[in-house]
């Protein structure tokens, strides 16, 4: 028996009605008989009907999909801000098209499917690509980025990363940590880099001596290589990861290979709250953005008309403790912005 597609011609053949009939009774407020209707829906069901999206996406200005670019998947935080979206697309009636930037794969052909818009997961994603979409009317949502390319215009959804750097920092002179250090990676995003020079700019005022890294990728084992050289070094009390997934290679290194009593030698915060950092075995204490405030700021970027204005909508991050770090002390609260 040959494999095939159930089509629309196959449904109206054993309803015993035209092909044009089979598409007004699948398409919301086409006029079509009940009777026919009936029929229609139980020949769909016997033969394992399904309507063809993509071929519908043709007639129309603008599809159910939504195409979503990402690199790092593994990186904890994102493939929980993954799931999280793709099945608030689901919930909206909405359709996820993935795409990995770290791939190698060519990332416009998802504007192949005429995709009604475009989420750019990752704050270094190709500026060629934000204006490739720009071109093709595709509605551009940016997260982590704080503008888009020059000529082109997207919202932007961002984490106040200088707070969450500050609040990292006060939490560890608060620990009594006086000799810390800061892993980036070399990664050179703008979130990143908030997070870290706000971080050091903290420790600078606080006459904290610092230390900052910024080698390797945005991953675990960049954490652990730090940590190795890091904690190789006399007096290095504490260390702020700018991602969890920093943080947590910290943290396990310096606790099964470098001996550290973790927080009682050696506090580590990390950036993001992914839900690993929660589990027991980690119990990370780190700055949260949140996921759920994140997912909804992204779907109703996502829901906007083509031709909205573009906003920009900045989360705010909280201090999320577990037991990475020392508990003598609290942090201080943040001081108001001048201006």
């Amino acid at each position: 028996m040959t494999r095939r597609f159930v089509s629309a011609a196959d449904v109206a053949r054993r309803a015993g009605v035209s092909r044009s009939a089979v598409s007004r009774a699948f398409t919301p407020g086409a006029q079509v008989s009940e009777a026919a209707r009936k029929r229609i829906q139980e020949a769909a069901e016997d033969l394992g009907y399904r309507v063809n999206r993509l071929a519908r996406t043709l007639h129309q200005q603008r599809s159910d999909l939504v195409g979503v670019v990402g690199g790092n998947l593994v990186n904890p935080y994102i493939s929980a801000q993954l799931e999280a979206l793709s099945a608030g697309l689901q919930r909206r009636g909405l359709q996820c098209l993935l795409l990995n930037s770290g791939g190698g794969g060519d990332l416009a052909a998802l504007l192949d499917y005429r995709v009604r818009s475009v989420v750019l997961l990752s704050g270094a994603a190709p500026d060629e690509l934000v204006r490739l979409c720009a071109r093709n009317g595709a509605r551009m949502v940016l997260i982590g980025r704080p503008a888009p390319p020059e000529g082109t215009s997207a919202d932007l959804i961002l984490a106040d990363s200088a707070a969450g750097g500050r609040l990292a920092a006060r939490r560890l002179i608060a620990a009594g940590c006086r000799n810390v250090a800061v892993v980036q990676s070399a990664s050179r995003t703008s979130a990143k880099v908030d997070r870290a020079d706000a971080f050091c700019t903290e420790m600078q005022a606080a006459g904290v001596t610092f230390t900052r890294w910024a080698e390797g990728p945005n991953s675990y084992d960049t954490g652990c290589s730090a940590a190795r050289v890091l904690l190789a070094q006399p007096g290095i009390d504490g260390i702020f990861g700018v991602t969890d997934e920093l943080a947590l290679g910290v943290l396990n290194t310096a606790r099964s290979e470098m001996g550290r009593d973790v927080p009682r030698s050696l506090s580590v915060i990390g950036f993001d709250d992914a839900p690993v950092s929660a589990w027991a075995s980690h119990g990370l204490t780190t700055i949260r953005q949140s996921l759920s405030q994140l997912t909804e700021a992204t779907l109703d970027a996502v829901e906007r008309g083509p031709s909205s204005v573009p906003r920009t909508v900045r989360l705010p991050v909280t201090l999320v403790e577990r037991c990475s770090v020392s508990p003598r002390g609290a942090a201080a609260p943040l001081r108001p912005e001048a201006g």
